[in-house]
């Protein structure tokens, strides 16, 4: 499997191997320098056709981590805007020799479209109300870190659940683990859905966040829109914070080893109280943080020697660092030579300018 599209293409072997490459990659971030060659020669496009900050810059910071080459599109700047089709625009990118396209766009189903326009590896970072699969797994895999094995434990959804990629693609995601979703928000803001199942997976519809709140271990906050306000969807934020936020008072009523989470970006007196989600049980920045090193998990996966539904291939960042292959008799051949250990080569100073040449006469 060359791409990722949604969390429907993993399976849980994939999601484990996914959180073990994730662990190893961890650890190379905590590095005096966190790289490693191991996608080193690659070319990885970042196309976002709508603004973003965190997945973003996490997926470029995940590229570069691996060493590989990183090419930012501009949907504004390009042929697009001269009414070239988003065919046409792929198929002159991955002429270009590119090996992976990270794509985000405000439509459903476009990033699906361009994996049928290119070789390259396509990774979708959210599209339209579809899916937004890294994210999931980030959030799996900080809850990992954190809480443990997500498998027995209640986890509340509760906010935009019919507008949000970040809900359809947690809800496939903690479902397949084990975990029991609860999803709660503004009747305007559900999908379809019956009494047991929403998205086709097993869910329980609470009407009240006061309902469940003492009982659960994770209450993921999912952020309202001021659209949602302004098409009638909902009377008020005022309203909205009254009957569905994370108030200072309902967090209090939480269990103390429940934990507290949000997709970014916060809306602090609506969704959630600013010392809410700025409190010990708070996830969010955790969240940020995980988000580099499950990306680099992903692009090594599609890219590297890693591949999905390969569970012999194990990570070594030991190795990957210096992966030079030793024959039988101990020597190393030319072809095999270890390439250079990156933390000992790479210079982070500012060069100097060079010192003028002085002529002198003989």
């Amino acid at each position: 499997m060359n791409q990722l599209l949604s969390i429907d293409d993993l399976s849980v072997s994939d999601i484990e191997q996914l959180m073990e490459l994730s662990s190893s990659f961890s650890e190379v971030l905590r590095r005096s320098v966190p790289k490693v060659p191991a996608l080193r020669g690659k070319t990885v496009v970042m196309a976002f056709f709508e603004d973003s900050t965190r997945t973003r810059a996490s997926f470029d910071l995940a590229a570069r981590r691996l060493s590989a080459d990183v090419a930012t599109f501009a949907a504004g700047a390009s042929s697009l805007s001269k009414g070239e089709s988003i065919r046409d625009t792929v198929e002159t990118i991955s002429a270009m020799g590119v090996d992976a396209l990270v794509v985000r766009h405000p439509h459903p189903g476009v990033p699906a479209a361009i994996s049928r326009y290119t070789t390259a590896a396509v990774v979708n970072a959210g599209d339209g109300r579809h899916q937004h699969p890294t994210q999931a797994l980030l959030d799996l895999y900080t809850l990992k870190t954190t809480i443990g094995d997500v498998a027995g434990k209640r986890v509340l959804l509760c906010g935009d659940i019919l507008n949000s990629r970040v809900a359809r693609s947690n809800i496939a995601l903690f479902t397949k683990m084990g975990a029991e979703v609860l999803v709660c928000g503004p009747h305007t803001l559900l999908p379809p859905h019956s009494s047991t199942h929403m998205f086709g997976e097993p869910v329980q519809v609470v009407r009240s966040i006061d309902s469940v709140i003492s009982s659960i271990d994770v209450a993921y906050m999912l952020r309202i829109q001021n659209e949602r306000i302004a098409d009638a969807a909902l009377p008020s934020v005022r309203e909205y914070r009254t009957m569905y936020g994370l108030t200072t008072d309902r967090a209090a009523k939480m269990a103390s080893h429940a934990v507290i989470m949000h997709p970014g970006p916060i809306n602090r007196g609506v969704e959630i109280d600013a010392d809410v989600a700025d409190s010990e049980a708070s996830l969010i920045t955790a969240q940020v943080a995980a988000g580099v090193s499950v990306r680099m998990a992903v692009m090594y996966q599609l890219l590297g020697p890693g591949q999905f539904h390969d569970a012999s291939v194990d990570f070594d960042p030991d190795a990957v660092s210096n992966p030079g292959q030793r024959t039988p008799d101990g020597d190393s051949s030319a072809a095999d030579q270890p390439l250079p250990d990156p933390s000992a080569t790479l210079n982070l100073t500012e060069p100097t300018a060079p010192t003028p040449v002085q002529e002198t006469a003989s």
